[in-house]
């Protein structure tokens, strides 16, 4: 083949102008010579693409190629004279010319800047630069066209944007132009170009990712275009649109291709991310779902199968539970290829399901179980499905309770210096940690693509001398989820692996805190000045979500005082050890360990001082004269001092419990250190006794109240049960089988004060007595008063009245939720009898 073409090449350098008019004019009819000049395009093209010769025979190419060149522009001639007139357009003929003329200009021997320099100069000395000589050959012949041109749009439009993709700018400064010619005619025709429009938004998402296109090239489009534009007062304002349009596809599109072969596909799910978002804004539905594939798959080979399942789930909320065709096939999925809507969001529900299973996120995969649920039973009636779907359920529920799940960590991830992408450049992120990452770790994970990045040690904020620098600064620390409040979960006892769930997920919020002093220094007492600066951040999307990381929308900073500060670790630690007595309720065979070392840090002084210091920063007198506005916050501390004693004697408790005889005289020690601390701050504060709730199912242990309305206790699954003797039951009548068990399902779901269990566990809310009467009922039975009613019957608590006058009822709801007894200090002044629950509210937002 490579002889035919030299062959074919030594006559036609033998052939000048006048030899191709006389050739032409041979022909004896005008059809004859279009099928020659229709078979010669086809050939030159083949031959083109097949680069008949090797890439290093330079000579040998630039030969043909210059012979071709020659070629091509006398058939040109030819075209514009014999086959452009009305009576004998011929439009495929045209159309073979255009893309034998693109596919010339951009064949791969032509690209001079793949060469060396010396090659590349001695090229263009000897043959010059072809491709500007048939672009200036294709940008000629388009306009000779006229009113023609309509025909070929959309047709041409992907070969022109090929054409001036080339990296040559004088070619693009030349062939650019084209593209308005084409807007302005289909506009002049249609009133829009949308067409236009909607194929080099396709073309140019393949042509960029395929390697063409660059940052001179986005500025250049931009520039001529909008110069056309504004020649134009028709074409000002949707042109203007355009260009914004076409140009932010650009910079993604490029941003993308920067990171698409990175060994990190971090940043490669970041920029598919933004081309997902922005085909979904313009309203590209198959370039988006294209889009999102291509992340779900980066996240499975990252084994980050949460958020592959919600970038699924993205495609399935497109779909309706219907019979309307589905064309599109999707790649990844198992099984036939579904034919309707219904069938394929039934296929991406499971492929969801497995998802979400794998990645932990038992809570997601059950409202997914559900849907489907929903669908077998009430839509299409298919129980063997629905059999199936619940059973999926039953073990997720099973999962939340009995697998371990440990939170993860997040981190604040700060870009700064002109040397990062546009896409991280001076901002901020907030990224979702492994399961047992260090922060370590993940700065060693974070840094690899960016050897040469500079690590900050400050938290602040860096300065514009950072920002603007042509380097790169990363800026990494950890920061806390701030719990969104869950109005379901409130004022219940609700299992720990629960609520841990949504401590750390579906959060939007992040705060870190930064200690700093402020004032006169206290060698003796550094919390008498230890202020926190807090800095909240809000992201764009709730995480988890479709990445591990979203940017940071919002920055907000507070300043809490030192005596702030001293509530909100007082809460903490209240918590923190309900949280560890919780635990051991729960699963006996837990080690003692972390909470010898939690118990005995707070009560023996040596070891961490106890709350002694609050004591000596703020409740002396003459702080508060100095600080008038801050009683209200004294008084919450010292009750929540108060609380903290009920709470360590039951985890000093469960500790004699489990101790074994090695360890039995620290536990003395540690006992006796707790009758101390307990007599000095029942003596000062009052005394506080915790509330218990008993789980009635089989084998569940008694858990710690926590919320202050115990009438939301109330629900039809949870029944609150007094400590009382509970008085002999009238006989009712004989129920079903079928009503006994659900009655002792019911049972089964009851809460109850931790004491001895009432047999009306069925006995409402509404029913309970009056408050005059629960008084001395409680009384009675806590051995303050004298013994209750004559008749020895118990009647019923009225429940709202009960919490209107907290203090008659002999139960207080403190501000820290604790639910219990209060009983006033023996010193004077005594604690106020009715403590405020609305306190209770600000401990659940603030604590973590």
């Amino acid at each position: 083949q490579s002889h035919y073409v030299a062959c074919m090449a030594a006559i036609l350098s033998q052939m000048d102008k006048d030899h191709y008019s006389t050739y032409i004019q041979a022909f004896p009819s005008r059809p004859e010579l279009m099928d020659f000049l229709m078979e010669t395009f086809i050939l030159f093209k083949d031959l083109i693409g097949k680069t008949v010769y090797p890439c290093d025979w330079v000579v040998m190419n630039m030969v043909q190629n210059r012979e071709f060149l020659h070629a091509i522009n006398q058939f040109a001639v030819t075209l514009t004279e014999m086959f452009l007139s009305n009576s004998n357009f011929e439009l495929q003929l045209w159309n073979n010319y255009f893309h034998l003329a693109v596919a010339f200009l951009t064949q791969d021997s032509l690209q001079l800047e793949n060469f060396s320099p010396a090659k590349r100069n001695s090229i263009l000395s000897k043959y010059g630069d072809m491709r500007a000589m048939i672009g200036a050959s294709i940008r000629d012949m388009w306009y000779s066209l006229g009113h023609r041109k309509i025909e070929f749009i959309p047709g041409m439009v992907g070969p022109i944007l090929e054409m001036t993709l080339v990296p040559e700018p004088e070619l693009r400064r030349s062939t650019i132009p084209i593209f308005f010619d084409m807007m302005l005619c289909e506009h002049r025709l249609t009133g829009s170009f949308s067409r236009f429009e909607d194929e080099i938004l396709r073309r140019l998402d393949s042509e960029v990712e395929g390697g063409r296109g660059d940052e001179q090239y986005k500025q250049l489009f931009k520039s001529i275009l909008l110069s056309c534009c504004q020649s134009h007062p028709e074409l000002a304002k949707p042109g203007e649109d355009f260009v914004a349009l076409v140009t932010g596809l650009l910079e993604r599109l490029l941003d993308y291709r920067a990171v698409m072969n990175d060994e990190n596909k971090t940043y490669s799910m970041s920029c598919t991310v933004n081309l997902l978002n922005f085909y979904k804004e313009i309203d590209r539905q198959a370039m988006y779902i294209r889009y999102l594939y291509k992340l779900k798959d980066l996240h499975i080979s990252y084994e980050n199968y949460t958020e592959g399942a919600y970038t699924l789930l993205l495609h399935a909320r497109l779909l309706t539970w219907s019979e309307e065709p589905n064309v599109a096939p999707v790649p990844g999925l198992h099984g036939p290829h579904p034919h309707t809507q219904r069938q394929l969001k039934e296929a991406l529900y499971n492929q969801i399901i497995e998802y979400f299973d794998q990645g932990k996120m038992w809570e997601e995969a059950i409202h997914i179980c559900k849907e489907l649920a929903e669908q077998y039973e009430n839509h299409v009636f298919d129980y063997e499905m629905l059999s199936d779907i619940l059973q999926r359920e039953a073990k997720f529920y099973e999962k939340i309770l009995k697998v371990l799940r440990p939170n993860p960590d997040y981190f604040a991830v700060g870009y700064y210096g002109q040397g990062f992408p546009t896409f991280l450049r001076n901002r901020v992120f907030i990224y979702r940690g492994k399961e047992y990452e260090r922060r370590e770790d993940f700065e060693m994970r974070l840094l690899s693509p960016f050897p040469n990045a500079e690590k900050l040690k400050s938290t602040s904020p860096p300065g514009q001398d950072i920002t603007d620098s042509p380097g790169q600064y990363i800026q990494c620390f950890t920061v806390q989820p701030v719990e969104e409040a869950k109005v379901r979960l409130k004022g219940r006892s609700i299992p720990e692996q629960i609520t841990n769930f949504y401590k750390a997920n579906h959060v939007q919020q992040f705060s870190y805190s930064r200690p700093f002093k402020r004032g006169p220094k206290d060698p003796d007492n550094e919390f008498a000045n230890m202020w926190i600066e807090r800095t909240t951040f809000l992201t764009a999307y709730p995480l988890p979500g479709i990445l591990r990381w979203f940017a940071v929308t919002s920055t907000t900073t507070t300043i809490i005082s030192p005596l702030e500060n001293a509530i909100e670790t007082m809460m903490k630690t209240n918590e923190k050890i309900m949280s560890e007595i919780n635990r051991h309720q729960s699963d006996s065979s837990l080690p003692i360990n972390p909470l010898s070392m939690l118990l005995n840090g707070i009560v023996d002084p040596a070891v961490m001082g106890g709350f002694a210091k609050y004591e000596m920063a703020f409740f002396q007198e003459s702080y508060l004269q100095l600080h008038p506005k801050d009683a209200e916050n004294i008084e919450k501390l010292k009750d929540l001092i108060a609380w903290q004693i009920p709470l360590l004697a039951e985890g000093i408790r469960i500790h004699g419990q489990k101790v074994t005889e090695d360890l039995r005289p620290f536990h003395e020690r540690m006992e006796q250190c707790f009758e101390q601390l307990r007599a000095k701050v029942q003596s000062q504060y009052g005394v506080r006794e915790m509330v218990f709730f008993e789980d009635q199912r089989s084998g569940r242990p008694r858990s710690m109240a926590w919320g202050p309305d115990y009438d939301r206790l109330s629900h039809p699954g949870a029944r609150q049960v007094l400590t009382e003797t509970p008085p002999t039951p009238k006989p009712a009548p004989r129920t079903s089988e079928s009503e006994d068990r659900r009655n002792e399902r019911r049972e089964n779901r009851s809460s109850a004060l931790f004491g001895p269990r009432r047999q009306d566990v069925r006995q409402s809310i509404s029913e309970l007595p009056e408050p005059k009467d629960e008084k001395r009922r409680l009384s009675r039975n806590m051995s303050e008063s004298s013994p209750g009613s004559s008749d020895g019957k118990q009647p019923p608590l009225n429940r709202a009245a009960a919490s209107a006058q907290p203090g008659a009822a002999g139960l207080s709801l403190s501000p820290t939720g604790f639910g219990g007894r209060v009983k006033s200090a023996s010193k004077v002044p005594p604690l106020p009898g009715k403590i405020s629950p609305s306190v209770y509210e600000t401990f659940l937002e603030q604590s973590d």
